[in-house]
């Protein structure tokens, strides 16, 4: 019998997985949430991925395809990690566009930010990232690796930003994505990746309350 942790396994493996019950007839595209994932080796963009993938095909009961490239060096070399999220089964696993781009480095972004749908959202590291002037999507921006480095360790900072995509995206509630957190992490850590979790969500909470791409404050706010 295939267990939970079986399949978490899978996914870290092979950067695929279903979750769900039954079997159900595959999504259009309308259905599917295509979601890329990017910066530079270091960053933990596959784990963050690995994250978003797990609350939504683990815990939200949804199905997920995850996909992962590097340069040709892994530490400092781009990074991209790709999902594919649908209340179905997923049979094509590559992006035709994305419906939201995380962009942890300014490389990344201007790879791949002319793939973002016109209805897309950008969620980006804003001290590493300056969108572009007259960008017509929706934009979030947050200082991941400062408010990481806040916490003492800037290791953390892609756990940060997955707490931020949890509050201004839909993909998965916040409550599945923070479960999400603690099933991924090593033994041990789950309480300071929590933290890191919590300060992101709080500061996304924040920051969908604001006008779209009106700057928001910069400094980080204190628990």
């Amino acid at each position: 019998m295939t267990t939970r942790s079986d399949v978490t396994r899978a996914l870290a493996s092979t950067g695929a997985v279903s979750g769900g019950s039954g079997r159900q007839s595959p999504g259009t595209p309308s259905e599917r949430t295509q979601i890329r994932v990017t910066g530079f080796g270091g960053q933990g963009v596959v784990l963050a991925a690995h994250i978003i993938g797990h609350a939504c095909a683990i815990v939200a009961d949804q199905h997920a395809t995850m996909m992962q490239s590097f340069g040709p060096e892994a530490r400092g070399s781009s990074c991209t990690a790709t999902l594919v999220v649908s209340p179905h089964e997923v049979l094509y696993p590559y992006l035709s566009t994305s419906d939201i781009l995380v962009a942890m480095s300014a490389d990344g972004y201007e790879n791949h930010i002319a793939e973002l749908a016109e209805d897309g959202v950008l969620v980006y590291e804003r001290d590493l990232v300056t969108p572009a002037p007259g960008l017509m999507q929706r934009s979030y921006g947050i200082s991941s690796t400062r408010i990481a480095e806040s916490l003492g360790r800037s290791i953390v900072q892609n756990i940060v930003m997955v707490g931020f995509f949890a509050a201004v995206t839909s993909v998965a509630s916040p409550e599945e994505m923070r479960e999400a957190v603690a099933e991924s992490v090593p033994p041990g850590t789950e309480e300071f990746n929590l933290e890191a979790f919590d300060r992101g969500l709080d500061f996304g909470l924040e920051s969908v309350r604001l006008p779209v791409h009106q700057p928001q404050r910069r400094e980080t706010r204190e628990r």
